[in-house]
């Protein structure tokens, strides 16, 4: 199966947004992607933390979901969707929280999965300062999906520093793992690639990892550097910054070989 992931810049304007990624999910369709990824908050990153909050939607309903659902459909697609702001059911409006949620719908347009971010990021070095325990909700339970006879287990961002959360995932284990992200271009310079390649490695399968990549309007810098890394943690494809696709092929053969050869899974004890 051939995967893309769209790197993105996005901007405080949902609606310019959503054009970019239409754009970018078209653009993957015609090289025969089969499932195309966006990255987190691909349809808002605001000049304020709280500015996500007014462009929360209710699951099931909402602007953004609803072109993710199109867009899926229009390119007959597996289309696993960054991550939206979602209301928090029973909660006061206006919101004060909401969950980070990664929604994927499939090539009828249907939602086959639904997974809110469990780790929240926080990082405070003096200069540079993020909590986003203040504005979101943390998830609960691991997700993955099934996909043209591929596991599919979703992640975001900052859960990438937990192994846990994919060792979860592996039961049974995935062929891929998709970790829409924002990293800081501090904290990915420094272990973007390490973390991505090492979940690929210790869990044996393909990481598909789409992330915003440049100098936003809002003055934040993310690291970019989407990549496909393979079973045995080669990096297949990779963007420095800017936007654009990266893409390749599943290899179910690779998949096989990698866990025949050195039955890591098989040996597990813990």
């Amino acid at each position: 199966m051939k995967i893309a992931a769209l790197q993105m810049v996005s901007t405080p304007d949902r609606e310019r947004n959503l054009e970019a990624a239409a754009l970018g999910i078209a653009e993957a369709a015609a090289t025969g992607a089969r499932l195309v990824a966006l990255p987190e908050y691909f349809c808002l990153l605001g000049r304020s933390d709280r500015d996500k909050l007014a462009i929360a939607e209710s699951d099931g309903a909402g602007p953004i979901q609803d072109f993710l659902s199109a867009a899926s459909r229009r390119h007959r697609l597996w289309l696993v969707g960054g991550t939206l702001p979602m209301r928090v059911p029973g909660a006061a409006e206006p919101a004060e929280r909401v969950f980070n949620s990664c929604c994927v719908y499939g090539p009828d347009g249907d939602r086959v999965a639904r997974y809110d971010k469990i780790h929240l990021f926080a990082y405070d070095n003096g200069g540079e300062r993020y909590d986003e325990g203040r504005t979101l909700e943390a998830g609960a339970q691991p997700v993955a999906f099934a996909a043209e006879g591929l596991r599919v287990g979703l992640s975001v961002c900052y859960d990438l520093r937990f192994p846990e959360l994919y060792r979860a995932l592996m039961v049974p284990p995935c062929d891929l793992i998709v970790v829409p992200s924002a990293f800081t271009h501090t904290t990915g310079q420094a272990h973007w690639e390490l973390l991505l390649r090492a979940r690929a490695v210790e869990n044996q399968c393909y990481v598909l990892a789409p992330a915003q990549g440049g100098r936003h309007e809002n003055g934040r810098r993310t690291w970019g550097h989407s990549l496909l890394a393979d079973p045995w943690g080669v990096v297949l494809a990779c963007r420095d910054e800017g936007p654009g696709l990266v893409a390749g092929e599943i290899d179910r053969q690779r998949l096989a070989s990698v866990r025949r050869q050195l039955p890591a899974l098989a040996h597990r004890r813990l």
